[in-house]
């Protein structure tokens, strides 16, 4: 500064000062939580949690809003362990003042908290009710659209080591898709039959079938983690937390967490109808990666008028023979398929195969006996031609049509920034990468209580 020296100051046994201040002083007028209390009455926790509390008898506990609150406080700022929240929030003015605690009042213990959320909190619900709160208030507040919505999972790192894993050998559990895959079944069964292109099925005798076994890991420790085995990601148990976006702003509509060797369509179906119905959103479309590219998915969204955004799996069947299904012409007035020879292939059965239904069109066998296109048609055992068709074939056609239009790349574009952009957000700040507490309830609310933190961040960047 033009060649001036400061003197140098030096601060020698520094005098502490009386001040007169109020905890409301020191908490800046524009700080976030302020903004979160102005905008969330967080008094319904009391009518969700007073059945386990006495009204006249026992001694005080702690306020249930400041328990509630004390967990926030973690997911909102990243602070993964109970032990150092409760150390944070004794400095932190900020925290005190959100959680109703004066300057001289003692922080509640973490392990006062811990108790709390394993035992008196357990299996209540308390979770999702704060989250669904949240969620109806984003919605009253127009932040939620609720007509497209986009989903995708990611690995939450179970807490349970690689030495607790063991291989056990155990009833292979029915698919996800069974019961819908028997009423999809039972209809188009009852069609075919009454257009008589079937025979009626024959009764047959009831045979107890020995239950089918399978080797899985599991955990000694969290017995509910599932082994994650997948291309590009971490071996060990996992959970799998499942989320669905709104397409305008962001805002989490629902979560569910799974076993860690789940597959991501497993829960959809199911989430979609409780969104539609128990959260009564618009939905008209959906956005999802290719592992939600399945037929019955496809059906079953649009049996309900919900159009889906998905890039195609590309496993196609592998046909041993030169000409493909694609050779063949489709005449959809007689439903039968008729040949490069000219000759007709009608629908014979209905074939229920382990997760789809099919309609098997097969040509006669005098038919192939002599056509001079039979090495090109057929394989050596085979006697005549068959195609099988799958009856959600139509579903899927219908929501690829829009592949590569510039509509489809939006949505899938959106996807990948909305679904992908979050959970890498609620890993970095809002504790999303591993699990402390076991079993998948836990691990519910664990991912509940993030989504919630990430909403609320959310809904105050919108409405200021």
């Amino acid at each position: 500064m033009n060649g001036m020296k400061e003197m140098l100051t030096r601060r020698e046994n520094p005098q502490l000062k009386l001040h007169c201040v109020t905890i409301e002083d020191l908490v800046p007028q524009d700080h976030f939580l302020r903004k979160l209390e102005e905008r969330v009455d967080f008094s319904f926790i009391y009518d969700e949690v007073k059945e386990l509390y006495c009204e006249n008898n026992g001694r005080p506990g702690i306020d249930p809003i400041m328990l509630v609150k004390y967990l926030l406080v973690g997911y909102l700022y990243g602070i993964e362990s109970e032990r150092r929240i409760e150390q944070e929030i004794q400095v932190n003015m900020a925290y005190r003042w959100f959680l109703g605690l004066e300057l001289d009042e003692r922080v509640p213990d973490h392990s006062t908290i811990s108790q709390n959320r394993r035992r008196r909190f357990n299996g209540t619900n308390l979770y999702r009710c704060l989250f669904e709160r949240i969620l109806r208030l984003c919605i009253e507040s127009g932040l939620v659209e609720g007509k497209l919505l986009l989903t995708d999972s990611t690995h939450v790192k179970a807490n349970a080591s690689r030495r607790s894993e063991i291989k056990v050998t155990v009833e292979k559990e029915a698919a996800w898709y069974m019961e819908r895959l028997d009423r999809y079944e039972a209809l188009e069964r009852k069609r075919l039959e009454q257009a008589g292109k079937i025979p009626p099925r024959r009764q047959s005798h009831n045979h107890t079938q020995e239950p089918r076994m399978t080797e899985k890991t599991v955990s000694t420790t969290d017995p509910e983690a599932g082994f994650l085995q997948r291309p590009g990601k971490p071996q060990g148990m996992h959970y799998l937390d499942h989320q669905s976006l709104d397409a305008a702003n962001g805002i989490i509509v629902d979560v569910a967490v799974t076993p860690g060797n789940t597959t991501d369509a497993t829960p959809y179906l199911d989430r979609m109808e409780y969104i539609a119905t128990h959260m009564r959103l618009p939905v008209e479309a959906v956005g999802a990666d290719s592992a939600y590219d399945v037929s019955l998915v496809h059906r079953a969204l649009s049996d309900r008028g919900i159009h889906m955004y998905t890039p195609r799996n590309n496993e196609e069947p592998r046909y041993k023979a030169e000409l493909k299904k694609g050779d063949f012409l489709y005449d959809e007035a007689e439903d039968s398929f008729i040949c490069p020879a000219g000759k007709y292939l009608t629908v014979k059965q209905l074939q229920r195969l382990e997760n789809n239904i099919t309609r098997e069109y097969r040509a006669e066998r005098r038919d192939c006996a002599g056509c001079p296109l039979r090495g090109k048609c057929l394989s050596p055992s085979q006697l005549c031609r068959r195609i099988q068709v799958n009856i959600f074939e139509g579903a899927v056609r219908k929501h690829h049509e829009r592949d590569g239009t510039p509509e489809h790349k939006h949505v899938l574009g959106l996807r990948q920034i909305w679904c992908e952009g979050t959970f890498a957000v609620q890993k970095a700040r809002h504790n999303l990468r591993r699990l402390f507490r076991r079993g998948l309830e836990a691990a519910e609310d664990h991912c509940l209580l993030s989504a919630t933190a990430l909403n609320l961040k959310r809904m105050i960047k919108c409405l200021g």
